[in-house]
């Protein structure tokens, strides 16, 4: 995996704030049980801060970390959330001080062996490490949901990044040397109308790349595909991801 931080993300920061899904609260619930303590959380590769506002409704603190500077100016800002920009390797967090590590949809960028000697450096005995992914998702709606599978694999396919492949096995091919806990089954939802489904497709650090390679935006002709067949303005079709998740001690 490339050790040197590549930052898909800048061209896209302020759509990957506004359209990334929302994480299910039962996600941070479970997490939340499986630690004695509650003090401080890291969430790691935070991006905007997709999941650093849910873990603050567990944690007294958390810290927020991302080596991308138009992520972390892209966050919200949170009473109990400290934005950070630091890489995954070296947090800046005291020694033994954290009570659970997460990171959301970022894993495959990581230099992993740095990143696991962090965690196991700044994680409080008893501390837990969870990981997760959500892949490709699926859209009500079979024609809806064909042109969707096209533009993700073949439109913008060449242009997402060979790490993308680990999102898509979930990381059961990336080592994780952690004592691993069974994790019960999550699904992520969302009821989208057509403008936010678009705005996430532009989020997509592979839309970004498309858009600089060849001058246009591909969204606006699926747009022009969608519109006839998505009935009114303003309706919602339901939206579901695949989460996968590591966890371990």
């Amino acid at each position: 995996m490339n050790q040197t931080f590549k930052d898909h993300f800048a061209p896209v920061a302020a759509s990957y704030a506004d359209f990334r899904p929302t994480y299910p609260p039962a996600l941070f619930a479970w997490l939340a049980s499986l630690v004695p303590r509650h003090e401080l959380a890291w969430d790691c590769a935070a991006g905007s801060g997709q999941a650093s506002s849910d873990l603050a409704a567990h944690f007294a603190r958390v810290v927020a970390t991302d080596a991308s500077p138009a992520q972390i100016a892209a966050a919200v800002p949170h009473p109990r959330i400290d934005y950070r920009v630091a890489p995954a390797e070296a947090s800046g967090l005291p020694a033994a001080s954290v009570d659970l590590v997460t990171v959301a949809q970022a894993l495959h960028w990581f230099d992993l062996a740095g990143f696991y000697a962090e965690v196991r450096r700044v994680l409080h005995p008893g501390g837990v490490l969870a990981v997760w992914t959500y892949g490709v998702l699926t859209i009500e709606g079979a024609e809806v949901d064909t042109l969707v599978q096209h533009f993700y694999h073949d439109t913008v396919g060449p242009y997402w990044p060979p790490e993308r492949a680990h999102v898509e096995n979930g990381y059961r091919a990336l080592p994780f040397p952690f004592a691993e806990l069974a994790a019960p089954p999550f699904a992520m939802e969302a009821f989208w109308t057509l403008s936010q489904l678009l705005g996430y497709f532009r989020s997509w650090s592979a839309t970004g790349r498309f858009v600089t390679a060849n001058g246009y935006d591909p969204v606006a002709l699926l747009e022009r595909q969608l519109v006839p067949l998505w009935k009114e303005e303003g309706a919602k079709r339901k939206v579901t991801w695949p989460l996968a998740l590591r966890v371990g001690r």
